[in-house]
């Protein structure tokens, strides 16, 4: 077990204490430094590091770091709102110590989310895992429901070529990908041509305490998924990015290249980040044992109405990058349509019902337009946010489709309610304009970093081909 303290919330009375202890315990156990890890606008992680010395400092009076990585593109170009984007003012970066963790996949390293506080000890307005703290707590509050979420990771393992080192630094023309595995899709082939470095990666994993449901190969070349168990869903967050950073150590100990972007190549399918959402209620899971269809109660039945709503102006939080728009492609099962389905791996919104005799704990909902360019704490919240509108306004679920809903004629889609999800990421933009609930959840500072950062990535990309495009995000995550 390597989590290392009891739950307490970064920044509260006795976490000085405590830093104190855990960094004689992490000096104990040949941890050198701590990763202080949180997710921005454009979904890149952004890190600070300090010495174990220095935890009880952190906990105090936390680590500094500017505001404007707010705006920042995923090309380290800024953007800048009326509040953010300038060069003025400093925030602190607060370790949360319950979820700090020795990292068993990077010796050496310990690693902890941190909560972002500004300067006064308030918590700062751009902070997305503040938002989706909140976004829980409200609907704890105002509807007695809790959540359990989990993120499904896909990546493409591969050896990059050469650099073409004309093009100049932050050149579009970045290195190759050329896929590490020959085998096919989820074939034993590929399984064992990682198997060494896959072995290494579960190991790693649990012995960070993260319990692994599955990893196999996937369909795309090189490309390979890993699905964990579900948490609340800032543990989850959490745990998204402490998946990927233990895989891309791991990877790299091997030689290899690792690239969680939406797609490495312009053609074909794409890296996807579904989330697993399922709505609690005094410990009932409310996606079992009720008389709606396949056991959903009348709030799950609403809730995933509420999501399909919003899915339209959900995408420029779930899909934010250029790039996410080249795997959103239809009859690849990326659920492109706004339509939901018992196990279609084509719909946008699949319910998983769970084996008989385990559905009360396995039932849930898989939403599939997700990738892991998204910052997983500004998805789940918006997720939960659309989903909750849902609920309110008792929404009605629509008839569900089976097959694939690509086959519909535009007059059969439109009678069934299910529209083509956003095309590029400007349409998304268009939609997240329009789409009042998630503005207003997100608030203003929030929401409007998230409109300037995708315009400024739709600017960085004007011009390019699809291939270029794919090129220009390829190893940025």
């Amino acid at each position: 077990m390597t989590t290392l303290a009891d739950p307490v919330p970064g920044g509260r009375p006795g976490d000085v204490e405590r830093a104190t202890a855990l960094s004689a315990e992490l000096s104990g156990r040949d941890v050198h430094g701590v990763v202080l890890s949180y997710v921005d606008t454009a979904g890149i992680g952004r890190v600070k590091t300090i010495p174990p010395a220095r935890l009880a400092s952190a906990a105090a009076w936390g680590v500094g770091m500017s505001p404007v990585f707010d705006t920042f593109l995923a090309n380290d170009s800024i953007v800048s709102t009326d509040v953010l984007g300038s060069p003025d003012g400093d925030l602190r970066l607060y370790p949360d110590l319950d979820h700090l963790v020795v990292l068993s996949g990077q010796p050496g390293w310990a690693w902890a989310p941190v909560d972002r506080i500004t300067q006064e000890g308030d918590r700062h307005p751009g902070c997305s895992r503040t938002f989706l703290r909140r976004i829980i707590a409200d609907a704890a509050e105002h509807h007695g429901i809790t959540f359990k979420a989990s993120i499904e990771i896909e990546w493409s393992v591969g050896r990059g070529s050469a650099g073409r080192a004309s093009a100049g630094h932050g050149s579009v023309l970045d290195d190759d990908f050329v896929p590490v595995t020959s085998g096919p899709a989820y074939s034993a082939t590929r399984q064992v041509e990682l198997s060494d470095c896959t072995a290494e990666l579960m190991a790693a994993l649990a012995a960070q305490g993260v319990d692994v449901d599955q990893l196999h190969p996937e369909y795309a070349a090189g490309q390979f998924e890993i699905s964990v168990g579900a948490l609340d869903p800032v543990a989850a967050a959490d745990r998204s990015v402490l998946v990927r950073q233990t895989i891309r150590a791991v990877t790299q100990r091997h030689g290899l290249k690792v690239s969680f972007a939406p797609a490495v190549f312009a053609e074909g399918v794409g890296n996807g980040g579904h989330v697993h959402l399922s709505a609690w209620r005094d410990g009932v899971n409310l996606h079992s044992g009720g008389e709606g269809r396949y056991g959903m109660t009348a709030e799950a039945e609403s809730f995933a109405a509420g999501l399909l709503a919003h899915l339209p102006a959900l995408t420029a939080v779930t899909a934010p990058s250029p790039a996410g728009y080249l795997r959103l492609k239809p009859s690849q099962w990326a659920g492109v349509f706004t339509a939901w389905g018992r196990e279609t791996r084509e719909s946008a919104v699949r319910v998983i019902t769970g084996t008989a005799g385990h559905r009360d704990q396995a039932a849930n909902l898989e939403v599939k337009p997700v990738d892991l360019a998204a910052n997983p704490y500004l998805a789940l919240g918006c997720l939960i946010t659309a989903g909750l509108d849902g609920l309110d306004s008792s929404a009605a679920l629509p008839d569900e489709i089976t097959g694939d809903p690509a086959r519909f004629t535009a007059e059969e889609a439109a009678g069934r309610g299910v529209r083509r999800l956003p095309t590029s990421l400007d349409e998304a933009v268009e939609e997240f304009r329009k789409d009042e609930l998630l503005r207003a959840a997100l608030g203003p500072v929030l929401a409007d970093a998230v409109i300037a950062v995708r315009l400024g990535e739709i600017a960085a990309v004007a011009g390019l081909d699809d291939g270029q495009v794919a090129a220009a995000y390829r190893w940025k995550y």
